[in-house]
Protein backbone atom coordinates (compact mmCIF):
# COMPACT_ATOMS: atom_id res chain seq x y z
CA UNK A 1 0.00 0.00 0.00
CA UNK A 2 1.57 3.69 -0.91
CA UNK A 3 2.29 6.29 1.82
CA UNK A 4 -0.49 8.73 0.09
CA UNK A 5 -3.54 5.47 0.33
CA UNK A 6 -2.42 5.54 3.92
CA UNK A 7 -2.47 9.10 4.69
CA UNK A 8 -5.83 9.08 2.40
CA UNK A 9 -6.89 6.36 5.23
CA UNK A 10 -5.53 8.16 8.37
CA UNK A 11 -7.23 11.32 7.41
CA UNK A 12 -10.48 9.59 6.31
CA UNK A 13 -10.69 8.06 9.87
CA UNK A 14 -9.92 11.53 11.79
CA UNK A 15 -13.00 13.43 9.52
CA UNK A 16 -15.33 10.19 11.22
CA UNK A 17 -14.43 10.56 14.21
CA UNK A 18 -14.77 14.59 13.94
CA UNK A 19 -18.43 14.00 12.71
CA UNK A 20 -18.96 11.46 15.41
CA UNK A 21 -17.77 13.73 18.21
CA UNK A 22 -20.06 16.75 16.39
CA UNK A 23 -22.99 14.62 16.63
CA UNK A 24 -22.32 13.36 20.46
CA UNK A 25 -21.93 17.06 21.13
CA UNK A 26 -25.55 17.31 19.97
CA UNK A 27 -27.62 14.58 21.53
CA UNK A 28 -25.53 16.10 25.09
CA UNK A 29 -27.40 19.10 24.11
CA UNK A 30 -30.89 17.95 22.86
CA UNK A 31 -30.84 15.95 26.30
CA UNK A 32 -30.27 19.47 28.14
CA UNK A 33 -33.19 20.88 25.92
CA UNK A 34 -35.52 17.69 26.13
CA UNK A 35 -35.22 17.57 30.43
CA UNK A 36 -35.46 21.35 30.60
CA UNK A 37 -38.91 21.01 28.67
CA UNK A 38 -39.63 18.13 30.91
CA UNK A 39 -38.98 20.14 34.53
CA UNK A 40 -41.20 23.25 32.59
CA UNK A 41 -44.00 20.21 31.56
CA UNK A 42 -43.83 18.67 35.12
CA UNK A 43 -44.03 22.69 36.73
CA UNK A 44 -47.08 22.84 34.88
CA UNK A 45 -48.67 19.93 35.76
CA UNK A 46 -48.43 20.04 39.02
CA UNK A 47 -51.42 23.36 38.76
CA UNK A 48 -53.76 20.35 39.84
CA UNK A 49 -56.02 20.56 36.91
CA UNK A 50 -54.42 17.48 35.30
CA UNK A 51 -54.69 13.75 36.81
CA UNK A 52 -50.80 12.89 35.93
CA UNK A 53 -48.41 11.79 38.65
CA UNK A 54 -45.68 13.68 39.02
CA UNK A 55 -43.00 13.49 41.99
CA UNK A 56 -42.07 16.69 44.12
CA UNK A 57 -40.89 19.35 42.91
CA UNK A 58 -37.49 19.04 45.13
CA UNK A 59 -37.35 15.68 43.81
CA UNK A 60 -37.41 16.50 39.99
CA UNK A 61 -35.31 19.67 40.38
CA UNK A 62 -32.56 17.61 41.68
CA UNK A 63 -33.22 14.79 39.20
CA UNK A 64 -32.79 17.61 36.43
CA UNK A 65 -29.29 19.20 37.97
CA UNK A 66 -28.33 15.50 37.85
CA UNK A 67 -29.00 15.47 34.32
CA UNK A 68 -27.52 18.62 33.98
CA UNK A 69 -24.67 18.01 35.71
CA UNK A 70 -23.56 14.71 34.50
CA UNK A 71 -24.33 15.77 30.55
CA UNK A 72 -21.53 18.40 32.12
CA UNK A 73 -18.90 16.62 32.95
CA UNK A 74 -19.60 14.20 29.91
CA UNK A 75 -19.29 17.10 27.51
CA UNK A 76 -15.92 18.12 28.68
CA UNK A 77 -14.88 14.76 29.14
CA UNK A 78 -15.73 14.28 25.00
CA UNK A 79 -13.87 17.21 24.49
CA UNK A 80 -10.61 17.16 26.52
CA UNK A 81 -9.56 13.16 26.11
CA UNK A 82 -8.89 11.24 23.22
CA UNK A 83 -11.11 8.20 23.64
CA UNK A 84 -13.02 6.48 21.38
CA UNK A 85 -15.91 8.15 21.01
CA UNK A 86 -17.91 4.97 19.76
CA UNK A 87 -17.34 3.37 22.89
CA UNK A 88 -18.50 6.95 24.62
CA UNK A 89 -21.61 6.87 22.48
CA UNK A 90 -22.71 3.77 24.11
CA UNK A 91 -21.72 4.80 27.08
CA UNK A 92 -24.35 7.88 26.76
CA UNK A 93 -27.06 6.01 24.89
CA UNK A 94 -27.26 3.34 28.28
CA UNK A 95 -26.85 6.63 30.43
CA UNK A 96 -30.15 8.23 28.73
CA UNK A 97 -32.01 4.77 29.09
CA UNK A 98 -31.35 4.88 32.84
CA UNK A 99 -32.32 8.76 33.24
CA UNK A 100 -35.75 7.33 31.37
CA UNK A 101 -36.22 4.39 33.71
CA UNK A 102 -35.90 6.82 36.99
CA UNK A 103 -38.22 9.56 35.46
CA UNK A 104 -40.67 6.48 35.25
CA UNK A 105 -40.31 5.07 38.48
CA UNK A 106 -40.74 7.69 40.01
CA UNK A 107 -43.88 9.17 38.08
CA UNK A 108 -45.79 5.89 37.70
CA UNK A 109 -44.30 3.02 35.94
CA UNK A 110 -46.85 1.77 33.74
CA UNK A 111 -48.77 4.77 34.82
CA UNK A 112 -46.18 7.13 33.46
CA UNK A 113 -46.69 9.83 30.51
CA UNK A 114 -42.69 9.81 29.93
CA UNK A 115 -42.72 5.87 28.62
CA UNK A 116 -41.86 7.37 24.99
CA UNK A 117 -38.45 9.20 26.27
CA UNK A 118 -36.89 5.75 25.46
CA UNK A 119 -37.18 6.49 21.92
CA UNK A 120 -34.81 9.13 22.53
CA UNK A 121 -32.05 7.09 23.32
CA UNK A 122 -32.95 4.17 21.21
CA UNK A 123 -33.51 6.83 17.94
CA UNK A 124 -30.42 8.69 18.76
CA UNK A 125 -28.06 5.80 18.74
CA UNK A 126 -29.50 4.02 15.78
CA UNK A 127 -28.54 7.30 13.81
CA UNK A 128 -25.08 8.29 15.76
CA UNK A 129 -24.05 4.47 15.64
CA UNK A 130 -26.52 2.58 12.93
CA UNK A 131 -25.18 -0.80 13.21
CA UNK A 132 -25.60 -1.53 17.41
CA UNK A 133 -26.32 2.03 18.41
CA UNK A 134 -30.04 1.57 18.47
CA UNK A 135 -29.81 -1.86 19.55
CA UNK A 136 -28.04 -1.72 22.55
CA UNK A 137 -30.25 1.00 23.29
CA UNK A 138 -33.20 -0.83 22.74
CA UNK A 139 -32.19 -3.74 24.48
CA UNK A 140 -31.10 -1.65 27.76
CA UNK A 141 -34.39 0.62 27.41
CA UNK A 142 -36.42 -2.78 27.26
CA UNK A 143 -34.78 -4.70 30.12
CA UNK A 144 -35.05 -1.53 32.71
CA UNK A 145 -38.57 -1.30 31.49
CA UNK A 146 -38.58 -4.75 32.88
CA UNK A 147 -37.43 -4.15 35.79
CA UNK A 148 -39.79 -1.33 36.28
CA UNK A 149 -42.92 -3.22 35.80
CA UNK A 150 -41.39 -5.70 38.42
CA UNK A 151 -41.08 -3.17 40.88
CA UNK A 152 -44.52 -1.98 40.23
CA UNK A 153 -45.82 -5.51 40.24
CA UNK A 154 -44.09 -6.20 44.02
CA UNK A 155 -45.38 -2.72 45.09
CA UNK A 156 -42.03 -1.20 45.34
CA UNK A 157 -42.64 2.29 44.88
CA UNK A 158 -41.83 5.85 47.01
CA UNK A 159 -44.44 6.96 49.22
CA UNK A 160 -45.28 10.23 47.71
CA UNK A 161 -47.23 8.14 44.86
CA UNK A 162 -50.20 7.18 47.34
CA UNK A 163 -50.10 10.45 48.68
CA UNK A 164 -52.14 12.64 47.30
CA UNK A 165 -52.63 10.30 43.69
CA UNK A 166 -53.87 7.32 45.44
CA UNK A 167 -51.62 5.49 43.03
CA UNK A 168 -52.61 2.09 42.37
CA UNK A 169 -50.08 -0.57 41.71
CA UNK A 170 -50.47 -3.13 38.58
CA UNK A 171 -51.52 -5.94 39.87
CA UNK A 172 -52.31 -8.38 37.16
CA UNK A 173 -49.37 -10.28 35.89
CA UNK A 174 -50.87 -10.60 32.52
CA UNK A 175 -51.05 -7.06 31.74
CA UNK A 176 -47.30 -6.26 32.60
CA UNK A 177 -46.05 -9.40 30.31
CA UNK A 178 -48.22 -7.32 27.81
CA UNK A 179 -47.04 -3.90 28.44
CA UNK A 180 -43.78 -5.36 28.53
CA UNK A 181 -43.97 -7.12 24.75
CA UNK A 182 -45.80 -4.26 23.46
CA UNK A 183 -42.87 -1.90 24.82
CA UNK A 184 -39.89 -4.34 23.84
CA UNK A 185 -40.97 -5.14 20.54
CA UNK A 186 -41.73 -1.17 19.46
CA UNK A 187 -38.43 -0.40 20.88
CA UNK A 188 -36.64 -2.93 19.14
CA UNK A 189 -38.79 -1.67 15.87
CA UNK A 190 -37.79 1.58 16.59
CA UNK A 191 -33.98 0.79 16.74
CA UNK A 192 -34.06 -1.15 13.10
CA UNK A 193 -35.66 1.25 11.54
CA UNK A 194 -33.53 4.15 12.77
CA UNK A 195 -30.03 1.69 11.72
CA UNK A 196 -31.92 1.33 8.40
CA UNK A 197 -32.61 4.81 8.33
CA UNK A 198 -29.29 5.93 9.37
CA UNK A 199 -27.44 3.31 6.93
CA UNK A 200 -29.47 5.03 4.30
CA UNK A 201 -28.14 9.01 5.35
CA UNK A 202 -24.85 7.67 5.91
CA UNK A 203 -24.58 6.34 2.18
CA UNK A 204 -26.32 9.41 0.66
CA UNK A 205 -23.98 11.17 2.40
CA UNK A 206 -21.09 9.21 1.32
CA UNK A 207 -22.31 9.12 -2.15
CA UNK A 208 -22.70 13.22 -1.89
CA UNK A 209 -19.54 13.33 -0.63
CA UNK A 210 -17.79 11.54 -3.34
CA UNK A 211 -19.59 13.61 -6.27
CA UNK A 212 -18.45 16.91 -4.12
CA UNK A 213 -15.15 15.64 -4.06
CA UNK A 214 -15.40 14.67 -7.74
CA UNK A 215 -16.60 17.80 -8.76
CA UNK A 216 -13.79 19.98 -6.75
CA UNK A 217 -11.12 17.48 -8.54
CA UNK A 218 -12.97 18.28 -12.02
CA UNK A 219 -12.97 21.67 -11.06
CA UNK A 220 -9.50 22.25 -10.18
CA UNK A 221 -9.00 20.12 -13.71
CA UNK A 222 -10.41 22.38 -15.49
CA UNK A 223 -9.36 25.95 -13.58
CA UNK A 224 -5.76 23.79 -14.50
CA UNK A 225 -6.35 23.73 -17.65
CA UNK A 226 -7.75 27.05 -18.24
CA UNK A 227 -4.67 28.85 -16.17
CA UNK A 228 -1.72 26.50 -17.66
CA UNK A 229 -3.07 25.83 -21.55
CA UNK A 230 -0.89 27.84 -24.50
CA UNK A 231 -4.03 29.72 -25.96
CA UNK A 232 -5.37 32.90 -24.34
CA UNK A 233 -9.34 32.23 -23.83
CA UNK A 234 -11.37 35.53 -22.58
CA UNK A 235 -15.15 35.63 -22.20
CA UNK A 236 -17.52 38.21 -22.41
CA UNK A 237 -20.81 38.72 -21.37
CA UNK A 238 -23.83 40.54 -22.81
CA UNK A 239 -22.13 44.25 -22.41
CA UNK A 240 -18.94 42.84 -24.41
CA UNK A 241 -17.16 43.32 -20.46
CA UNK A 242 -14.23 40.66 -20.14
CA UNK A 243 -15.41 38.33 -17.03
CA UNK A 244 -12.70 35.78 -16.96
CA UNK A 245 -8.89 35.67 -18.61
CA UNK A 246 -6.68 32.92 -18.65
CA UNK A 247 -2.73 33.24 -17.60
CA UNK A 248 -1.80 33.00 -21.57
CA UNK A 249 -4.25 35.46 -22.57
CA UNK A 250 -2.36 37.76 -19.64
CA UNK A 251 1.13 36.82 -21.25
CA UNK A 252 -0.16 37.71 -24.89
CA UNK A 253 -2.10 40.72 -23.81
CA UNK A 254 0.97 42.33 -20.77
CA UNK A 255 -1.97 43.18 -18.60
CA UNK A 256 -2.72 41.05 -15.62
CA UNK A 257 -5.70 38.75 -14.87
CA UNK A 258 -7.08 41.37 -12.97
CA UNK A 259 -6.62 44.28 -15.48
CA UNK A 260 -8.39 42.75 -17.93
CA UNK A 261 -11.54 41.63 -15.99
CA UNK A 262 -14.56 44.33 -16.30
CA UNK A 263 -12.82 46.01 -19.34
CA UNK A 264 -14.70 46.53 -22.47
CA UNK A 265 -13.50 43.96 -24.85
CA UNK A 266 -12.53 46.56 -27.69
CA UNK A 267 -10.54 48.62 -24.80
CA UNK A 268 -8.02 45.83 -25.02
CA UNK A 269 -8.47 44.25 -28.36
CA UNK A 270 -9.14 47.28 -30.95
CA UNK A 271 -8.56 45.36 -33.86
CA UNK A 272 -10.53 41.94 -33.25
CA UNK A 273 -13.96 41.94 -35.13
CA UNK A 274 -16.39 39.69 -33.33
CA UNK A 275 -19.10 40.04 -36.09
CA UNK A 276 -16.98 38.04 -39.06
CA UNK A 277 -18.07 34.87 -39.98
CA UNK A 278 -15.15 32.30 -40.16
CA UNK A 279 -13.46 30.10 -37.84
CA UNK A 280 -9.82 32.03 -37.69
CA UNK A 281 -8.96 35.38 -38.13
CA UNK A 282 -6.25 37.97 -37.53
CA UNK A 283 -5.30 40.97 -36.00
CA UNK A 284 -3.12 43.91 -34.63
CA UNK A 285 -2.84 43.85 -30.86
CA UNK A 286 -1.11 46.71 -29.03
CA UNK A 287 0.46 45.43 -26.03
CA UNK A 288 0.48 47.29 -22.41
CA UNK A 289 3.83 48.11 -22.95
CA UNK A 290 3.05 49.69 -26.60
CA UNK A 291 4.10 46.76 -28.18
CA UNK A 292 2.26 45.88 -31.48
CA UNK A 293 1.84 42.08 -32.40
CA UNK A 294 0.22 39.98 -34.73
CA UNK A 295 -3.03 38.13 -32.77
CA UNK A 296 -4.67 34.90 -34.44
CA UNK A 297 -8.27 34.41 -32.89
CA UNK A 298 -11.09 32.28 -33.17
CA UNK A 299 -14.73 33.04 -31.19
CA UNK A 300 -17.95 31.38 -30.23
CA UNK A 301 -21.31 32.40 -28.39
CA UNK A 302 -21.74 30.79 -25.24
CA UNK A 303 -25.12 29.96 -23.96
CA UNK A 304 -26.36 29.92 -20.00
CA UNK A 305 -29.48 28.79 -21.09
CA UNK A 306 -31.04 25.49 -19.80
CA UNK A 307 -34.29 23.93 -20.56
CA UNK A 308 -37.48 25.76 -22.13
CA UNK A 309 -37.32 29.39 -23.28
CA UNK A 310 -38.82 31.72 -20.76
CA UNK A 311 -39.77 34.95 -21.83
CA UNK A 312 -40.19 36.55 -18.33
CA UNK A 313 -37.06 35.04 -17.26
CA UNK A 314 -34.85 38.15 -17.67
CA UNK A 315 -31.82 36.62 -16.24
CA UNK A 316 -31.59 33.98 -19.29
CA UNK A 317 -32.48 36.39 -21.55
CA UNK A 318 -29.37 38.66 -20.57
CA UNK A 319 -27.22 35.42 -21.18
CA UNK A 320 -27.27 35.42 -24.49
CA UNK A 321 -25.01 37.66 -26.42
CA UNK A 322 -21.89 36.42 -24.39
CA UNK A 323 -18.87 35.15 -26.22
CA UNK A 324 -15.82 32.72 -25.75
CA UNK A 325 -12.57 34.59 -27.45
CA UNK A 326 -9.27 32.53 -28.13
CA UNK A 327 -6.26 34.13 -29.34
CA UNK A 328 -2.68 33.39 -29.79
CA UNK A 329 0.27 35.16 -30.59
CA UNK A 330 1.31 34.39 -34.32
CA UNK A 331 3.85 37.28 -34.83
CA UNK A 332 6.65 34.80 -34.43
CA UNK A 333 4.96 32.45 -37.01
CA UNK A 334 3.78 35.06 -39.66
CA UNK A 335 7.72 35.98 -39.45
CA UNK A 336 8.59 32.42 -40.26
CA UNK A 337 6.51 32.38 -42.95
CA UNK A 338 7.76 34.95 -44.56
CA UNK A 339 11.10 34.04 -44.08
CA UNK A 340 10.42 30.52 -45.22
CA UNK A 341 8.90 32.70 -48.32
CA UNK A 342 11.94 34.39 -48.94
CA UNK A 343 14.27 31.73 -48.54
CA UNK A 344 11.87 29.60 -51.01
CA UNK A 345 12.89 32.42 -53.37
CA UNK A 346 16.49 32.57 -52.82
CA UNK A 347 16.84 29.06 -53.08
CA UNK A 348 14.94 29.50 -57.09
CA UNK A 349 17.49 32.45 -57.27
CA UNK A 350 20.07 30.47 -56.02
CA UNK A 351 19.62 27.44 -58.45
CA UNK A 352 19.19 29.79 -61.57
CA UNK A 353 22.51 32.16 -60.80
CA UNK A 354 24.51 28.13 -60.25
CA UNK A 355 22.90 27.17 -63.94
CA UNK A 356 24.15 30.78 -65.28
CA UNK A 357 27.57 30.94 -62.83
CA UNK A 358 28.11 27.00 -64.46
CA UNK A 359 27.78 28.63 -67.83
CA UNK A 360 30.23 31.68 -67.22
CA UNK A 361 32.91 29.23 -66.05
CA UNK A 362 33.68 27.77 -69.85
CA UNK A 363 34.00 30.88 -71.54
CA UNK A 364 35.74 32.77 -68.78
CA UNK A 365 38.41 29.41 -68.56
CA UNK A 366 38.92 30.25 -72.60
CA UNK A 367 39.47 33.74 -71.94
CA UNK A 368 42.09 32.67 -69.21
CA UNK A 369 43.97 30.08 -71.55
CA UNK A 370 44.21 33.16 -74.58
CA UNK A 371 45.75 35.68 -71.95
CA UNK A 372 47.86 33.35 -70.53
CA UNK A 373 49.47 32.40 -74.69
CA UNK A 374 49.17 36.00 -75.21
CA UNK A 375 51.23 36.81 -72.11
CA UNK A 376 53.87 34.40 -73.15
CA UNK A 377 54.17 35.81 -76.45
CA UNK A 378 55.05 38.92 -74.92
CA UNK A 379 57.39 37.88 -72.75
CA UNK A 380 60.44 39.47 -72.64
CA UNK A 381 59.09 42.82 -73.63
CA UNK A 382 61.38 44.39 -76.39
CA UNK A 383 59.18 47.82 -76.63
CA UNK A 384 56.80 49.92 -75.01
CA UNK A 385 53.52 48.91 -76.77
CA UNK A 386 54.49 45.39 -75.96
CA UNK A 387 54.91 46.16 -72.45
CA UNK A 388 51.44 48.00 -72.45
CA UNK A 389 49.69 44.83 -73.78
CA UNK A 390 51.99 43.09 -71.67
CA UNK A 391 49.77 45.19 -68.30
CA UNK A 392 46.76 44.73 -69.68
CA UNK A 393 46.88 41.00 -70.27
CA UNK A 394 48.25 40.83 -66.73
CA UNK A 395 44.58 42.95 -65.92
CA UNK A 396 42.51 39.92 -67.72
CA UNK A 397 44.32 37.29 -66.19
CA UNK A 398 44.03 38.90 -62.42
CA UNK A 399 40.36 39.89 -63.27
CA UNK A 400 39.66 36.36 -64.63
CA UNK A 401 41.23 34.33 -61.64
CA UNK A 402 39.24 36.50 -58.96
CA UNK A 403 36.01 36.38 -61.50
CA UNK A 404 36.57 32.64 -61.75
CA UNK A 405 37.40 32.31 -57.48
CA UNK A 406 33.97 34.26 -56.96
CA UNK A 407 32.07 31.97 -58.99
CA UNK A 408 33.88 28.75 -57.20
CA UNK A 409 32.88 30.48 -53.91
CA UNK A 410 29.02 30.81 -55.43
CA UNK A 411 29.01 27.34 -56.44
CA UNK A 412 29.88 26.12 -53.16
CA UNK A 413 27.22 28.44 -51.32
CA UNK A 414 24.32 27.59 -54.15
CA UNK A 415 25.55 23.58 -54.00
CA UNK A 416 26.97 22.82 -50.50
CA UNK A 417 28.34 19.49 -49.94
CA UNK A 418 27.14 16.91 -47.57
CA UNK A 419 30.21 16.33 -44.51
CA UNK A 420 31.70 13.38 -44.88
CA UNK A 421 33.03 12.89 -41.46
CA UNK A 422 36.19 11.31 -39.86
CA UNK A 423 38.92 10.96 -37.43
CA UNK A 424 41.94 13.07 -38.85
CA UNK A 425 45.09 15.84 -37.48
CA UNK A 426 44.23 18.96 -37.25
CA UNK A 427 47.38 19.82 -36.87
CA UNK A 428 47.90 18.55 -40.26
CA UNK A 429 45.08 19.98 -41.83
CA UNK A 430 45.86 23.28 -40.46
CA UNK A 431 49.67 23.31 -41.78
CA UNK A 432 47.84 22.80 -45.00
CA UNK A 433 45.99 25.58 -45.05
CA UNK A 434 48.61 27.85 -43.86
CA UNK A 435 51.18 26.47 -47.01
CA UNK A 436 48.20 26.91 -49.26
CA UNK A 437 47.96 30.64 -47.67
CA UNK A 438 52.05 31.83 -47.31
CA UNK A 439 52.05 30.93 -51.45
CA UNK A 440 49.73 33.66 -52.45
CA UNK A 441 52.36 36.35 -53.33
CA UNK A 442 49.65 38.82 -51.51
CA UNK A 443 50.53 36.90 -47.93
CA UNK A 444 52.35 39.71 -46.00
CA UNK A 445 55.89 38.28 -44.39
CA UNK A 446 55.28 40.71 -41.24
CA UNK A 447 52.68 38.23 -40.20
CA UNK A 448 52.29 36.22 -36.82
CA UNK A 449 51.39 33.11 -36.36
CA UNK A 450 50.31 32.14 -33.04
CA UNK A 451 49.31 28.48 -32.88
CA UNK A 452 48.31 26.49 -29.56
CA UNK A 453 47.26 22.93 -30.51
CA UNK A 454 48.82 19.45 -29.57
CA UNK A 455 50.88 17.53 -32.58
CA UNK A 456 48.05 14.53 -31.32
CA UNK A 457 45.10 16.80 -31.07
CA UNK A 458 42.63 14.68 -33.65
CA UNK A 459 39.12 16.42 -34.60
CA UNK A 460 35.81 14.63 -36.23
CA UNK A 461 34.81 16.58 -39.21
CA UNK A 462 34.68 16.42 -42.95
CA UNK A 463 38.61 17.54 -43.60
CA UNK A 464 37.90 19.29 -47.04
CA UNK A 465 35.46 21.27 -45.98
CA UNK A 466 37.35 22.21 -42.88
CA UNK A 467 40.19 23.52 -44.22
CA UNK A 468 37.66 25.71 -46.33
CA UNK A 469 36.63 26.94 -42.99
CA UNK A 470 39.86 27.99 -41.68
CA UNK A 471 40.85 29.09 -45.08
CA UNK A 472 37.97 31.71 -45.34
CA UNK A 473 38.35 32.50 -41.80
CA UNK A 474 42.22 33.38 -42.26
CA UNK A 475 41.88 35.30 -45.30
CA UNK A 476 39.34 37.56 -44.18
CA UNK A 477 41.41 38.16 -40.84
CA UNK A 478 44.34 38.85 -42.35
CA UNK A 479 42.69 41.71 -44.47
CA UNK A 480 41.64 43.82 -41.53
CA UNK A 481 45.27 43.40 -39.68
CA UNK A 482 47.26 46.62 -39.52
CA UNK A 483 49.69 46.40 -42.54
CA UNK A 484 53.28 45.46 -41.03
CA UNK A 485 51.53 44.57 -37.76
CA UNK A 486 49.86 41.14 -38.35
CA UNK A 487 48.95 38.84 -35.50
CA UNK A 488 46.82 36.10 -35.69
CA UNK A 489 45.97 33.36 -33.13
CA UNK A 490 44.62 29.88 -33.39
CA UNK A 491 43.73 27.48 -30.95
CA UNK A 492 41.86 24.37 -30.91
CA UNK A 493 40.88 22.14 -27.60
CA UNK A 494 38.45 20.08 -26.10
CA UNK A 495 35.41 21.12 -24.88
CA UNK A 496 32.08 20.89 -23.71
CA UNK A 497 29.65 23.79 -24.96
CA UNK A 498 26.76 25.54 -22.97
CA UNK A 499 24.17 22.65 -23.11
CA UNK A 500 27.60 20.62 -22.11
CA UNK A 501 27.54 18.63 -25.47
CA UNK A 502 31.55 17.20 -26.34
CA UNK A 503 33.43 18.37 -28.90
CA UNK A 504 36.06 20.25 -29.89
CA UNK A 505 36.87 24.27 -30.25
CA UNK A 506 38.86 26.16 -32.40
CA UNK A 507 39.22 30.08 -31.90
CA UNK A 508 40.54 32.35 -34.41
CA UNK A 509 41.91 35.55 -33.58
CA UNK A 510 43.23 38.73 -35.33
CA UNK A 511 44.68 42.19 -34.16
CA UNK A 512 42.07 44.23 -36.49
CA UNK A 513 39.58 46.29 -35.52
CA UNK A 514 37.00 43.91 -34.87
CA UNK A 515 33.09 43.50 -35.49
CA UNK A 516 30.81 46.34 -35.25
CA UNK A 517 28.24 46.26 -33.27
CA UNK A 518 25.43 44.74 -34.28
CA UNK A 519 26.68 42.99 -36.69
CA UNK A 520 27.69 39.74 -35.44
CA UNK A 521 25.09 38.13 -37.23
CA UNK A 522 24.72 40.07 -40.36
CA UNK A 523 28.22 38.89 -41.63
CA UNK A 524 26.88 35.57 -42.40
CA UNK A 525 24.20 36.60 -44.78
CA UNK A 526 25.39 36.27 -48.20
CA UNK A 527 26.59 38.91 -49.50
CA UNK A 528 27.44 41.17 -46.65
CA UNK A 529 31.17 42.54 -47.20
CA UNK A 530 32.90 45.18 -46.07
CA UNK A 531 36.36 44.31 -48.24
CA UNK A 532 36.67 46.19 -51.62
CA UNK A 533 37.73 42.76 -53.09
CA UNK A 534 35.11 40.62 -51.54
CA UNK A 535 32.46 38.89 -52.46
CA UNK A 536 30.46 38.62 -49.16
CA UNK A 537 30.33 34.68 -49.48
CA UNK A 538 33.43 33.68 -47.47
CA UNK A 539 31.86 33.64 -44.25
CA UNK A 540 28.07 32.74 -45.26
CA UNK A 541 29.92 29.22 -46.64
CA UNK A 542 31.74 29.27 -43.13
CA UNK A 543 28.60 29.25 -41.78
CA UNK A 544 26.62 26.61 -43.83
CA UNK A 545 29.37 24.04 -43.27
CA UNK A 546 29.54 24.36 -39.54
CA UNK A 547 25.63 24.39 -39.65
CA UNK A 548 26.22 21.12 -41.66
CA UNK A 549 27.90 19.78 -38.81
CA UNK A 550 25.28 20.24 -36.15
CA UNK A 551 27.67 22.68 -34.55
CA UNK A 552 27.79 26.52 -33.78
CA UNK A 553 30.06 29.84 -34.52
CA UNK A 554 30.14 32.42 -32.26
CA UNK A 555 31.55 36.07 -32.99
CA UNK A 556 33.18 38.25 -30.26
CA UNK A 557 36.23 40.12 -29.00
CA UNK A 558 39.42 39.11 -29.33
CA UNK A 559 42.41 39.69 -26.36
CA UNK A 560 44.21 41.04 -29.20
CA UNK A 561 42.11 43.93 -29.55
CA UNK A 562 40.34 42.37 -33.15
CA UNK A 563 37.59 39.79 -33.81
CA UNK A 564 37.33 36.30 -32.78
CA UNK A 565 35.55 33.36 -34.28
CA UNK A 566 34.95 30.38 -32.04
CA UNK A 567 33.86 27.43 -33.40
CA UNK A 568 32.27 24.44 -31.88
CA UNK A 569 31.93 20.93 -33.63
CA UNK A 570 30.34 18.39 -31.84
CA UNK A 571 31.85 14.84 -31.10
CA UNK A 572 30.37 11.85 -32.63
Amino acid sequence: MSARSTNEQVSSKQTVQQLLVYQLLWMLFLRVILYTLILGVSFYLQSGQFNVLIPPTSLLTIFILLVYTTTIISGFLLLGTDKDPRRFGFKQNLLDTVFVSILLYYTGASHSIFSPLYFFPIIAGGLIMPRLGGLIAAGSATLQYALVLTLEYYHIFPDFLNVPYNFTYNKDLITSINLFAVYGLTFFLAAILSSLFAGRLRTTEDALSDSVRNFDELSLLYKQIFDDIATGIITTNDKNRITSANNAASYITGYSPEELLKKDFHQVFSEVDLTDKGSRHSAELQRKNGEKIQIGYSYTNLQYNQGQENEADSSRATNKNCKVVTIQDISEVERLQKQMQQAEKLAAIGRMSAGIAHDFRNPLTAISGSAQVLANEFNPVHSPQQQINSDLIKIILRESNRLDNTISDFLKFAKPEHAEKEWFSFKRCLKEVIEVAQADPAWPTSCILDIKTEETFDVWADEYQLFTVLNHILQNGLVFCPKGEEKIRIEAKEEQNNEHQDGFLVSIEDNGPGIAPGKEEKIFEPFYTRRVDGTGLGLAIVKQVVDGHQGSIEVGRSTLGGAKFTIFFPLP
